[in-house]
Order: structure tokens, then C-alpha cells, then sequence
């Protein structure tokens, strides 16, 4: 008696056993966008698979390339509201943010760039996919895109902090930029103002700054400076233009 109520037992047991793995992969999937998170480091994907999670993302530092296939490169010529927008325009090109670099203080603000006391001057960071247009091409935009004998400035805008400045961040780089600016220099007949400096730190500019010729078309600087400047350089590099470039 004894051995058939073990028996029963174990049979009974098995029994709910069974039903309970049953239930579990007959139970309905996660359907939501979001993955549900199982383990901290696991997660439940849409189709019930589980893959590792999504750590939250840390703020990346100005001077980083967002992703990793992504290069960045440095360049400074006169106002940032224009340079930006040229860059832009271009293939290849992700984004290009307004900045201060090539100056000895930290932190520096429009105000204080403006001074020409903080040895800043202002400049862009080009985000860019180098399968699509490389450091070399960039240089050329750089170069066909100002003019490259002003010292000081562009156009209207003279000062120490408008100044001409390529940043290199590698002997590669450096290399490229020298042979362009000797063989422009050799081909206009005088020196080219554009400093070739390496590349220390970028700090980005207030966000009021970001994608201003876009956001303000109707300002008298824009009109009379930043787009008869990109519209040059446009005439110039037809075929290094976005499709949808404004």
C-alpha cells in the first residue's frame, strides 16, 4: 500500500509537472516594441527570444565621433553660421556643429570669443562617413568654400577669432592639408592665410548657434552673407552636393 501511495505520488507529480511546462510554451509572446527585461542583462525580444539589453547611453564628449563608423574632422573659417551650412550641404556629411577651438581657455563663450582675448576662433565639427567623402575631399570643400588669402576674417567679418584654421588630427591629415594649401598658393601667386594647426579641443558653441542659417533665413547676415557664400561654394562642387541640400 505503502509503494502504490509513493507510486501515485510520484505519478501525480509528473502529471502536474507536464501541464506546467504545457501552459509555458503555450503562454502568449511579448507583442510590445520595447524589449521586457528578464535578467539585468537580458531582455525579451518580439519574438520571445532573449538578447542582451540596452545600456543607457552616456553622454558622448564634444571632441567624439557619435558613431562608430563616423569620422569627425575640425575646420575654422570665419563665421560658424556659414561654415556650418556649407558643410551641410555636402554627401557624406551627418552633421556639422558650431564651436570654439584653437584658443587657450576653457569654456569660452560667444562673448568671449568676440573679444579675440581667448585665442578661439570660431569653427565646425564635421560628422562624416568616410565611405562616402574622405578627409582630402572635405579639405577641398574647405578651400573652394572661402577666400583663402583673407587674413583675419571672411568678408565682413574681421578678428582673430574669424581667422582661417585646418585642424589635423593625425600626420596623415597634416600631410593632406599642406599639399592643398602649397598647391593653391602656387596657383593663386600669394600665401594662403589658413593655419594648419592639430587639433586640441573643441568646445560647441551655445545651441542658438546650431543650424542658424536654417533656422533664421530672414536675418540681414544671413541674406547678404551666409547664402551668397554657400551659393558660390554650391557653383563650384555640383557634384558633392546632397540632393536635398537647401
Amino acid at each position: 500500500m505503502k509503494n502504490r501511495i509513493i507510486l501515485s505520488a510520484l505519478l501525480a507529480g509528473m502529471i502536474a509537472l507536464s501541464l506546467f511546462f504545457t501552459s509555458c510554451d503555450n503562454a502568449p509572446k511579448h507583442t510590445d516594441s520595447a524589449a521586457v527585461a528578464t535578467t539585468p542583462e537580458l531582455a525579451l525580444n518580439t519574438d520571445g527570444t532573449a538578447s542582451e539589453a540596452m545600456a543607457e547611453p552616456e553622454q558622448s564628449d564634444a571632441t567624439a565621433p557619435q558613431n562608430q563608423d563616423r569620422a569627425t574632422a575640425y575646420f575654422a573659417s570665419g563665421c560658424f553660421w556659414c561654415v556650418e551650412a556649407v558643410y551641410e550641404s555636402v554627401k557624406g556629411v551627418d552633421e556639422a556643429i558650431s564651436g570654439y577651438a584653437g584658443g587657450h581657455t576653457k569654456n569660452p563663450t560667444y562673448e568671449d570669443s568676440n573679444t579675440g582675448k581667448t585665442g578661439h576662433a570660431e569653427a565646425v565639427k564635421v560628422i562624416y562617413d568616410p565611405e562616402v567623402i574622405s578627409f582630402s575631399q572635405l579639405v577641398d570643400v574647405y578651400f573652394g568654400s572661402q577666400n583663402p588669402t583673407q587674413v583675419n576674417g571672411q568678408g565682413p567679418d574681421h578678428g582673430s577669432q574669424y581667422r582661417s584654421i585646418i585642424f589635423y588630427q593625425n600626420d596623415a591629415e597634416k600631410k593632406i592639408i599642406e599639399e592643398k594649401k602649397a598647391a593653391l598658393a602656387q596657383k593663386l601667386g600669394e600665401p594662403v592665410a589658413a593655419e594648419v594647426k592639430p587639433f586640441e579641443k573643441f568646445w560647441e558653441a551655445e545651441g542658438y548657434h546650431q543650424n542658424y542659417e536654417v533656422q533664421h533665413p530672414e536675418n540681414p547676415y544671413i541674406q547678404k552673407v551666409s547664402i551668397p557664400r554657400i551659393n558660390r561654394f554650391k557653383e563650384k562642387f555640383p557634384e558633392l552636393l546632397k540632393t536635398n541640400s537647401h
